[in-house]
Order: structure tokens, then C-alpha cells, then sequence
């Protein structure tokens, strides 16, 4: 696969031994060079990460999903990359949807990959949650993206919000798409396969995790209405 674009492949990862071998072998078969972000892990990650041709960073203490990310998106930026393709090192991700999305990868876009909820071994819980956050934000940006959750996204590095903002756990996703668009960043959704392999390891915590974007749907609900809206408000008038 050609890099005219220069893409890098962002994998963070937290105890997956079982799945991440595999699925960066996967990555590094599209062609495009691979980072991964070893968040902590205490099983067989680092050992297996050794052994493969990516670029590793790794710390001691496990820190959340978006530090993960946030620790990426800083590496690729210091290694040149302009874009960075996000996938789950759970193996749920089929990296063979890569060159599907970078059809639509351009500067302020956002590309997001689109599970179908409603696919047979779909987690009820999952398309739940889903559902839930995409309500909130459509409320939030009056934009409609069908999977808000997805951790199949292609990111350009040069259009991401101020890092400092975006928290380090499992939120930090939601809150980059909402800033992303008060932003002006274009969103697109492109459908994509979905696997839940026996030997997939989750971090969502139930409870922990669903109270944290709760509270911060409220919060971005209120931020909202004094600053996303009117950006969004001046940005229609603007390109009349």
C-alpha cells in the first residue's frame, strides 16, 4: 500500500497478550508502518511487542485509553505522520478494512469505521451504550454519526483538538469526535467488519466508565449551548 499520505497505524494496548500478535501482524501487512502504545500491560504484551518491526512506547503504570492515544498521536506527530489509523489491539478490528477508509482520509476529516449494531454476536450491552452516546451526540453537535463508539478511526494529526482537553480513560474517544466538529472537522462514517474473538479482552468497566461519559455528556450538553453551538451557528453564516 502506497504512503503518499503519510499513515501511520496507532494500536494501543493493555494485557492482550492473546490478541495483539496477531492482529499487528495484520496491520504491518497493509504495508503501513505501525506504533503501538503498551499502556501498562502485566501479561506477555511487552514480550510479544519485542519481537515484532513496530515502534513501541511503553510505560509501567497503565493509564487509560485516551493516554494511550494521546501518547500515539504524539509520537506519530514527532515521527512526521500526518494521519494515524486507530485500531483495537482486542482483535475486534479487521485491519484488511484499512484501505477502505483511507479512500476517504483528507485533511480536517475524520473518518470513522461504522459497526453494524445489529450484527448477530453484537454485545447488547455495546449496542446499548452505543445508541446512548450517539443520541448525545447528535444533541451536542447536531451532526448524526451511527457509531460514536468506534475505535476504528483515522485521525488527522494536524486537526486534532488541543490534547490537554481530551481525558486519559475510555472517554476520551467521544470527546474527540464533539470537539472535532465544534471544530469544523468534517466527520465521515464508513461501514466496516467486526469480530469478538473468545479471547478478547475488554477494559470497559460497566459502571466506572458509563458514570464518567455521563458526567461528561452533561458538561459538554452545557458547553454546548455557550460555545459549540454558536461555532457551529457562525460557521453556517460564514459559508453563506
Amino acid at each position: 500500500m502506497s504512503n503518499d499520505l503519510h499513515i501511520c497505524i496507532l494500536i494501543p494496548a493493555f494485557n492482550n497478550g492473546g490478541t495483539v500478535g496477531a492482529v499487528v501482524e495484520r496491520a504491518l501487512a497493509t504495508g503501513l508502518p505501525v506504533i503501538v502504545v503498551n499502556d501498562g500491560s502485566t501479561d506477555g504484551t511487552a514480550e510479544i511487542l519485542s519481537r515484532l518491526p513496530v515502534t513501541v512506547v511503553s510505560y509501567e503504570k497503565n493509564r487509560g485509553k485516551g493516554h494511550a492515544l494521546k501518547t500515539g498521536f504524539r509520537k506519530a506527530t514527532g515521527l512526521g505522520y500526518d494521519y494515524a489509523v486507530t485500531i483495537d489491539a482486542d482483535g475486534q478490528h479487521f485491519p484488511e478494512d484499512i484501505p477502505t477508509l483511507l479512500d476517504h482520509a483528507e485533511k480536517d476529516r475524520l473518518v470513522v469505521g461504522s459497526r453494524n449494531l445489529n450484527a448477530e454476536g453484537m454485545p447488547s450491552g455495546n449496542t446499548f451504550a452505543n445508541r446512548f452516546s450517539n443520541f448525545w451526540f447528535t444533541l451536542q453537535t447536531g451532526e448524526r454519526v451511527p457509531d460514536t463508539q468506534s475505535g476504528f478511526r483515522i485521525y488527522s494529526l494536524g486537526t486534532l483538538p488541543p490534547l490537554w482537553m481530551v481525558p486519559s480513560r475510555y472517554e476520551a474517544e467521544l470527546l474527540l469526535l464533539v470537539l472535532s466538529a465544534w471544530k469544523g472537522v468534517r466527520i465521515d462514517s464508513v461501514p466496516i467488519r467486526i469480530c469478538y474473538p473468545e479471547d478478547r479482552v475488554s477494559h470497559f468497566r460497566p459502571y466506572a466508565d458509563f458514570a464518567r461519559i455521563s458526567v461528561l455528556n452533561v458538561i459538554l450538553c452545557l458547553l454546548a449551548v455557550v460555545y459549540g453551538y454558536p461555532r457551529l451557528l457562525m460557521r453556517k453564516i460564514v459559508k453563506r
